[in-house]
């Protein structure tokens, strides 16, 4: 989360981008044509979270009552040969959630880069998170807090914006040249403005970073599933017909999905709101072998197996405030593991998008 810091006179902003920015990524050139550096993982994760942090400036850059000319915010995308294409704003209170920042050919043909890399999105929906500053704080909180409640950003006027929003570029350059992002709140509004295109059949590139799963509904929940997993266990030393097998599995004679939506998550564990995340499902133990063996799968596996990919943070701060930060993510020393793929929050999140609707058969007895 970006925060507003007055710095003294004569020194330089703490979010110039040559101050807190990314070390060591170079511009795109026109060696990229050849080999794209949108083609690294790295590479991909850096720039992305890199526009994030612009939408977090944009904000405050507006509240400064500054200029593309002279603000913090056009930085953080202008060195990728991007441009800012559009600005989701809150009409309730002006402030700006997030951005579209589109490929900007004018700028990579003045540096001799005379077509997009391969890999290069088109188009990037970014997403920022909560600002604790006194003209968007109220916004931001109700949303915080409508997340908490109810676990889901649905209601939010900011969730049909975005969702516009994403509707409208990816109508103008395809579901696969699109990309949405989003971090803390930001990436709640992006993982379910994301899952409710995919319900559509209309599949986008998502990254997430430190997205929220902390709620009072989940916490509530999570005491029945242990008790029905109980019940699960003895349920199975019971005798049962095939029938009641085949319903419980949620299968249909149409078999399972052929494409799956699969949103890439960041999460550091010492991060208590998006730690949740690294929790394997009920009786499911996750250890280093499993994680080795998601690492090592080709991508034909993992198309066929995830449900997302998640990243956690092996080495990296601690202390919440920079666990939950955003520039964790463009650091120099960090690693990340892919840890798990079918954690027990994201099972339940996106289950609806691979379990095809179930049949009772009318001789099975329904229970009371």
């Amino acid at each position: 989360m970006a925060e507003e810091t007055s710095p003294e006179v004569g020194e330089p902003h703490p979010y110039e981008f040559h101050v807190s920015g990314p070390r060591n990524l170079s511009s795109p050139n026109w060696r990229d044509l050849f080999c794209s550096s949108w083609k690294d993982n790295n590479y991909r994760r850096t720039v992305i979270a890199c526009f994030i942090q612009a939408v977090y400036l944009l904000e405050l850059d507006r509240q400064e009552k500054k200029t593309e000319a002279n603000g913090l915010a056009p930085k953080w995308w202008k060195p990728f040969k991007y441009k800012l294409a559009e600005t989701l704003v809150d009409q309730r209170d002006g402030s700006i959630y997030g951005a579209v920042f589109e490929w900007d050919r004018s700028a990579a043909v003045a540096d001799f880069i005379f077509m997009r890399p391969s890999g290069a999105p088109r188009a990037v929906l970014a997403l920022r998170g909560t600002l604790l500053n006194r003209p968007t704080i109220r916004r931001d909180l109700e949303d915080d807090l409508r997340f908490l409640t109810w676990e889901s950003l649905k209601g939010s006027i900011r969730f049909d914006g975005a969702l516009k929003a994403l509707k409208s570029i990816v109508d103008r350059f395809g579901s696969c040249n699109v990309c949405i992002a989003g971090h803390s709140l930001g990436a709640g509004f992006a993982l379910q403005v994301g899952k409710a295109l995919a319900k559509q059949g209309v599949f986008v590139e998502c990254h997430l970073f430190n997205p929220p799963s902390v709620s009072l509904a989940m916490s509530l929940r999570s005491v029945g599933e242990k008790a029905g997993f109980v019940w699960k266990r003895i349920k199975s030393l019971l005798p049962s017909s095939n029938v009641e097998v085949q319903a419980e599995s949620g299968e249909n004679s149409t078999g399972k999905l052929t494409k799956k939506w699969v949103p890439h998550l960041y999460v550091n564990n010492s991060d208590y709101i998006c730690c949740y995340y690294a929790n394997p499902p009920v009786g499911t133990e996750i250890d280093g072998n499993t994680a080795n063996a998601l690492e090592n799968s080709t991508k034909a596996d993992i198309s066929e197996s995830v449900a997302a990919k998640l990243f956690v943070m092996s080495k990296g701060p601690q202390k919440f405030l920079e666990a939950h930060g955003l520039q964790q993510w463009w650091s120099d020393d960090m690693e990340l593991q892919l840890a798990v793929h079918n954690s027990k929050l994201i099972d339940r999140q996106l289950r609806s998008l691979y379990t095809p609707p179930s049949r009772t058969p009318q001789h099975q007895v329904k229970p009371l």
